[in-house]
């Protein structure tokens, strides 16, 4: 079975992840440490916060650079949320930090006088053929709590887009690195489908 690690970094949002993991039976190990990542068949990077608080905590952590050496080498990785735009080159939340810069684009605020910041509740993706989306009915919901966004440079790696004020890139995969701006731990039975398809892609 594949071990599955997710990264702690003093960010929200690792139990509810690490639970819905173990109700899919999965082996789960927090990653706390920079030697403990070359033990893990597959990485998690979750997240609730700010992008530059985020990325300093990594460094901080020493693993920063053993995750992007991981994530740059197109090893099994999964971003949500805050671990989807720490993927691109910046952030307007934070435009002195730099971020992976895996993939190019930016990370950028929701704008509009009458919509309500942070985006947060259900809305629905429109997705694109992927394995992640498998078994799941057309145009599912997904929970989304988040006031920014990122902007791929790259289309071809949007694999799914929700309209909050304007469409955005909800998803991507690059190979085998897969991330997304919703939760799909917090989505129910559509999230767990989500997370199942992952799993069976290692």
């Amino acid at each position: 079975m594949a071990r599955i690690g997710i990264v702690n970094y003093d960010s929200g949002n690792l139990r509810s992840v690490n639970q819905a993991l173990v109700h899919l039976e999965a082996d789960v190990a927090l990653i706390e440490s920079p030697e403990s990542i070359a033990e893990m068949d597959a990485i998690i990077l979750p997240g609730v916060g700010a992008f530059g608080d985020a990325a300093r905590s990594l460094h901080r952590r020493g693993m920063w650079v053993p995750l992007r050496e991981w994530i740059a080498a197109d090893r099994p990785f999964l971003g949500i949320c805050l671990g989807y735009q720490l993927l691109f080159e910046t952030s307007e939340e934070s435009p002195e930090t730099p971020g992976f810069g895996i993939l190019p684009g930016k990370v950028v605020r929701f704008r509009g006088e009458n919509l309500k910041i942070p985006h947060m509740g259900w809305n629905t993706i429109h997705t694109r053929e992927d394995p992640l989306w498998a078994g799941l009915a057309a145009d599912p919901h997904v929970f989304f709590v988040h006031s920014y966004y990122p902007e791929p440079a790259d289309d071809e790696v949007v694999n799914a887009r929700c309209t909050y004020g304007t469409d955005f890139a909800a998803s991507i995969r690059s190979g085998r690195v897969c991330a997304m701006q919703f939760h799909p731990e917090k989505s129910q039975e559509s999230g767990l489908r989500i997370l199942r398809n992952f799993l069976n892609t290692l």
